[in-house]
């Protein structure tokens, strides 16, 4: 029997009703679903207004004065002298094209002199070369200044161990890209990410996170870092996410 018009009308929205009162409809959620989504909705609004320092697999070095990276400060690579810029040139570009693509003003330059009596001229990276500058065989160093009004990355200084040329310490060409780029990394203000991850109250050497496949942070102390020869020295995306908040957190640290 067909229905007048508006009958039928009546009849399936009375129908659509009680099909809603029969459960919940496809795609919809729960009140407890609903609340949970704006409760993390709420958590990411307040992390977006405070710095961030620290997460999985990564580290500012706020120990050291550092909070930020400034979006606007041009950061220039230098070194003391052509066989040292013409040795060292290659273990960076392929970072320094990163980071420029992170957001990071940073480009290779030319040559500088350090004086490690103060700090180097505003957005220098100063790379140079010396026997165990940590006084410990194998390990080089790399150290930020920071802009004491706001804190941000000012430039650094990079001292890259000469045993890696001396044939005094074994190092394969994979991890010389890893130290080499470390090392910037340290300069730019990111800090080591090791954690106590078996709980006995000792952060260790090589004690840092992995994803499912293994892969450690660059900045994981020591020899972090992708193990394939096609992207040795690249940052790994711990250390990109490290890069990604300390550039974040520029303008909530007052830095420009």
């Amino acid at each position: 029997m067909r229905l007048p018009t508006r009958l039928a009308a009546v009849t399936s929205a009375v129908l659509a009703l009680l099909a809603l009162g029969s459960g919940p409809a496809a795609g919809s959620t729960s009140p407890a679903e609903t609340a949970s989504r704006a409760a993390a909705a709420a958590r990411a609004a307040a992390l977006a207004t405070v710095p961030q320092y620290a997460g999985p697999g990564w580290r500012i070095a706020k120990r050291l004065g550092v909070r930020s990276i400034s979006p606007t400060q041009q950061y220039v690579v230098t070194f003391p002298s052509e066989e040292l810029q013409a040795r060292y040139t290659p273990y960076l570009t392929r970072a320094v094209t990163q980071l420029q693509q992170l957001g990071v003003r940073i480009t290779l330059g030319g040559l500088e002199t350090p004086d490690y009596a103060k700090c180097p001229p505003r957005g220098h990276i100063q790379y140079t070369e010396a026997y165990q500058p940590l006084g410990r065989a194998g390990y080089s160093q790399g150290l930020p200044c920071y802009n004491t009004i706001d804190h941000s990355a000012w430039g650094g200084w990079v001292r890259i161990t000469s045993e890696y040329w001396d044939g005094s310490w074994y190092i394969t060409e994979q991890g010389r890209f890893h130290v080499f780029v470390h090392e910037m990394l340290h300069a730019l203000g990111l800090d080591h990410p090791n954690v106590d991850l078996n709980g006995d109250g000792t952060v260790a050497d090589y004690e840092c996170v992995k994803d499912s496949a293994g892969l450690t942070p660059l900045m994981c102390s020591p020899n972090g870092g992708y193990r394939d020869d096609t992207r040795a020295g690249l940052l790994t995306p711990f250390d990109v996410a490290g890069i990604r908040n300390a550039l974040r957190n520029a303008p909530l640290t007052g830095a420009k």
